[in-house]
């Protein structure tokens, strides 16, 4: 005989989970059509469950405003919990399938310049080596602000603390030096000179930008380094262009735009492949900043977190 099983009251009080869900999309897009997109269904869908939501919960989860949807305050009460409900399952049945997966799945946090200027560089030799695990590759250039639940196995930053439980080791210090294009230097021979650098079109990091590589460098910081003035540049120079992207600068830097500071590690590749060219020897080393592997302490001894913190160690002992 069957033992009865009497009625779960935490299960039964539950609301409809597909219409949590498309809560959920619809509180994240600020929109019924975005979240009908996101989710591959139709609009009507998404409201319907919506309104299913509101009546289990007697209350009006947001108000319409024109095209777009704000929640309300008891929207945001309910918003944050099913969002971190929700990523906390979707993580948990990640480190199931990758568990059950012949490969490894290793999340990654480092700068959109790193990741653009190094990482594009030198994973295809990773993989080669490594063909078991799978990266996920988290950009972002605040690294103490994680999105909920957002917990990766690895940071690579210039913060010697990215928070509680990691262990860091450091990896190199700043070298920096001007870089240019070879037909930027052909066409502008005077720029061999500190002067001529000086007074040539710079392409300038502006200081949110320099969170991405390194402390207080710009122009005018450099060639104080080297005792020349930014402020002795003739009227006629032309104008100083500054971008909070690296990514961008570098950019224009290939398209023989101007010269700019190149940070040793993201452009040595650049340098080695004959795309950019040093138009002079002065560089600036900062011994006092350094960047940090920096590893969760609870993975430390997964293999594939031990491969990969071996494999860019060993990248850069060879510096």
């Amino acid at each position: 005989m069957s033992k009865h099983t009497d009625p779960d009251a935490l299960l039964l009080r539950m609301p409809s989970l597909r219409a949590v869900k498309a809560f959920v999309a619809a509180a994240k897009y600020e929109s019924f059509t975005r979240a009908a997109e996101a989710l591959c269904v139709s609009q009507a869908a998404i409201s319907r469950q919506i309104r299913e939501l509101e009546g289990y919960l007697g209350a009006q989860l947001f108000d319409r405003v024109g095209r777009a949807v704000q929640l309300t305050s008891a929207g945001e009460l309910f918003f944050d919990a099913a969002q971190l409900s929700f990523v906390n399952i979707a993580q948990a049945a990640e480190r199931i399938r990758s568990n059950q997966a012949s490969k490894r799945m290793l999340t990654v946090c480092c700068s959109p310049a790193f990741s653009a200027l190094w990482l594009s560089q030198h994973l295809p030799d990773f993989f080669a080596q490594h063909n078991d695990i799978e990266l996920n590759l988290i950009t972002t250039q605040n690294f103490l602000v994680m999105e909920p639940g957002v917990q990766p196995d690895i940071f690579i930053t210039k913060l010697p603390k990215v928070g509680e439980g990691y262990r860091r080791t450091a990896l190199f210090h700043d070298v920096i030096y001007p870089v240019c294009s070879p037909h930027y230097l052909e066409r502008n021979p005077q720029i061999r000179t500190l002067e001529g650098v000086r007074d040539s079109l710079l392409l300038n990091l502006s200081p949110y930008g320099r969170s991405q590589v390194a402390e207080h460098v710009d122009w005018g910081v450099w060639l104080a380094f080297q005792g020349v003035d930014i402020d002795e540049r003739p009227a006629t120079s032309p104008q100083v262009f500054s971008a909070n992207d690296y990514n961008l600068i570098i950019s224009m830097v290939l398209t023989h735009q101007g010269v700019a500071l190149g940070w040793n590690h993201l452009v040595k590749a650049l340098l080695e492949q004959g795309l950019l060219v040093r138009p002079i020897e002065a560089e600036v080393e900062l011994r006092n900043s350094r960047h940090y592997l920096s590893i969760r302490e609870e993975a430390e001894d997964v293999d594939a977190v031990r491969r990969f913190q071996q494999w860019i160690l060993g990248h850069f002992a060879r510096r």
